[in-house]
Order: structure tokens, then sequence, then C-alpha cells
């Protein structure tokens, strides 16, 4: 039987103007939002692996390269598949376009290295993902491009930064692993006093509780490793913006030159997750807050890190800016030190240890020794990195299994052998 062609490559610019998935809620945007059917009107977005395409005769190749019709034409520059994954997270996080990467530090890279030039300032916070700091503290600098990093809480230390031109703003709210509360309403004002573009790491709120774009930021960036995916599969970024400049004058070029395309079947696993996002997302922080309250005031444990507990110093900013939720992860600061973080994390018995997180299953990892262990020690220290620090990323398990793991393996932490 006779099939139809579908349709050519959509426009970049992913406005939900006129389109029903506009006055969709959230959840709703998550299942059906940017789908795209095929010729054979399949229930499951379809898996478009190909490379290349093909086309009727010469002059429409000549068309799709000079922009004269919009079509595929490499699946370096753009794909079906991830076509839709771009379309569905454009419409959580509110934004006009977005561009796939092969990894969230692609994303990172890209947002970052695509707009600056030697002699231009980037202002950050210190608090980071150790290669958000690599790219920032090492590689941005052998280009000629200054940058300044400041505490992230610390307004009147942004203020000061601020006084001098920028060219950009990189910061992640909450920090990883710290989970320090950056207000982004608050620096993208000082920002674009002085003309820096603002861009945002929203890997750990999600846009389930977070969305960047409508607090001021200019450019919003993801690990969809993380939790888009949700169940430790596949590696995936996403850049996302309002900004029509930066999208198709600075960071499309960029990608498609340097070439940091995501795999087709990575985006087509990481639309499957984006199905059930705002039911883990919520469901993660529901236990996360749990763990925290059963744990606050072991002797064990000197300090617990989380955004949802009165005690956190940002807490009443991540209540506002985090849609009532502290997410997904949580920080134990132990009593005794690296060798009680050790024997805490032996201990687990149903919690795995790994540098992952956002995973269906809890993961729990000493940063000094593993995610952040290429930092100097007085680098580690000023990010809150501590010998004694201790990252849980809590799962979809049953909260009373979660509480019951974690304070037995504290409990077995205060013993010294």
């Amino acid at each position: 039987m006779p099939v139809s062609v579908p349709p050519a490559n959509r426009s970049d610019d992913f406005s939900p103007d006129g389109d029903p998935a506009a006055g969709w809620h959230p959840r709703t945007r998550m299942v059906r939002g940017g789908l795209e059917r095929g010729p054979y009107s399949e229930t499951c977005e379809a898996l478009y692996l190909t490379s290349g395409y093909v086309y009727p005769d010469a002059d429409a190749a000549r068309r799709a390269f000079d922009g004269t019709d919009e079509r595929y034409v490499y699946s370096r520059f753009r794909n079906p598949t991830n076509a839709q994954f771009e379309r569905r997270l454009a419409l959580l996080e509110g934004a006009r376009f977005a561009r796939a990467t092969a990894s969230g530090m692609a994303a990172v890279t890209a947002a970052l290295m695509s707009q600056v030039s030697a002699g231009d300032r980037v202002v950050a916070s210190r608090n980071l993902f150790v290669s958000c700091h690599y790219v920032l503290s090492e590689l941005l600098p052998r280009f000629g491009v200054t940058v300044d990093f400041v505490p992230g809480a610390d307004l009147d230390a942004w203020r000061v930064a601020l006084a001098t031109p920028a060219t950009c703003v990189f910061l992640e709210t909450p920090s990883n692993p710290g989970l320090e509360i950056i207000d982004i309403a608050a620096v993208a004002d000082m920002a674009h006093a002085t003309g820096a573009r603002v861009l945002v790491d929203n890997a750990f709120a999600t846009p389930v509780l977070q969305r960047p774009l409508a607090l001021g930021a200019d450019v919003v960036v993801h690990s969809a490793t993380k939790y888009l995916d949700g169940q430790g599969r596949c590696l995936g970024g996403m850049v996302l913006t309002n900004d029509a400049a930066f999208d198709a004058d600075i960071l499309q070029p960029f990608l498609r030159h340097t070439g940091p395309a995501l795999s087709p079947f990575n985006a087509w696993v990481m639309l499957k997750g984006l199905e059930t996002l705002d039911l883990r997302v919520r469901a993660h922080g529901t236990s996360a807050l749990a763990i925290a309250q059963a744990v606050e005031g072991h002797p064990a444990v000197a300090v617990v890190r989380y955004p949802g507990l009165p005690g956190h110093p940002g807490h009443a900013l991540a209540m506002a800016q985090m849609d009532g939720c502290g997410g997904g992860m949580l920080v134990l600061e132990m009593a005794g030190g690296p060798g009680a973080a050790f024997r805490f994390l032996d201990g687990l018995r149903l919690i795995d240890i790994s540098n992952n997180l956002g995973d269906a299953k809890s993961l729990a990892c000493h940063p000094a020794t593993t995610t952040h262990q290429r930092l100097g020690e007085d680098e580690r220290r000023a990010q809150g990195i501590t010998p004694g620090l201790v990252r849980l990323s809590v799962g979809l398990e049953d909260t009373r299994d979660l509480v019951a793991d974690v304070t037995q393996a504290l409990d077995g932490a205060l013993s010294v052998p």
C-alpha cells in the first residue's frame, strides 16, 4: 500500500504558538509534547537510525544545503528522533530553541566555547561539577578567556564580580555535590546590567522543579544522562534558549562543525524517559526528604545538607525557586571524617556505590576520592567538599527500605575497626 512522505524538517523554533501542547499541563507535555508520527502512525515514537538522507533530484539537494528547503540532510546536523527529543524538552523548559548533544559536558562545553573569544571574561559560581570546573578553570584560559569564580550564594560577591563587564555567567543550582542554592533571578538581573549572557545547569532540579529561563536565564544546559533518562542507560545532553541569535548564529554553527551529535538511539531512550519524569522526580524528592529527616541528629552525621530541610542555608530560596521540593540529591558530612565515610559506604546493603546519579536505583559516592578527586585539596575545601562528605542520589526504591539501609550503615560507621 502507498505511504505518505514524512513532513520535512521543521524549523528549529519550537515556539508553542498555535501548538495544542501550549495548553497542556507539564505532565501531559512530558508524554505527548513534540510528538511527530511517521508514515505508519506508530504509537511509540519512531527511532530513525540513519546517518544520511536521500534526495529526489540534484536540485533538491542543492536547495537543502543552501537553506531554500528545510529538510534533514545529515544526522550530525539534525535527525527526526533527536528533533522530537528537542521539541519535548523545549516545551518543558519553556524554550523556543533546543539542541541535543552527545553528553551533558558536550552541552556545557558547546554553550560556553561557542560564545567566547580571546579577551572575553566569564564569571562562574565556584561550586561546580569537576568537569565544568575544568572547562572554566583550565580549558577556556588556554584560549585567552579570563574566568573569575565567586561563592554562588553570595549576592554581594556577584555584585562585585559583575561590576566589571563579562561575556557570560555560568552557574549550577543546586550545585554538584554541595547542593548550594543560587538566586537565579538576582544573578540574572546583575549579569544583564553588564551585558552578560546567563547559563544555568539545570540537571539536578530538572524542568519539573525549576525553569531557569522563566527566572531570567538566557541559556539552560542539561546532562540528560541523569534524571531525563532516569535509569542509567544512555549519555545525552541539551542546550536550550529563547535567544534566536545565540541559537542560530553562535551555537548552531559550533555544533554543526565540531560534531558533538547525540545518537538517535540515545535520543529515543531519553524521549521515553521524559514520559515519567514528573512522577520520578517528585518520588525522588519525597524519599530524599524522608532520609534527610531520619538522619538529622544521628551521632555519625555532623551535617545533613538537603535543600528541603529548614536548616539548609538556601532552604527558603529553594522552596520558592524549585517548586517546593528539594530534589533527589542528599549530602551527609560524616562526623568521623573520611574513615567514617568509607565505613558508611561499605556498610550500605541496598544502595550501590557509584559516581552516577539520577538513576532509579539509589547511589552513593565519596566525591573527594571519586568525582572531584582531580581538584586540589584547597579547591575541594573551597567548594565545601570535605574528606568526610558523602553524596547520595536517592532512587525509587521504597522509602522505608532506603531509610532503614542508610540508618543501619550510619550505625555501623560509628564503630572503629
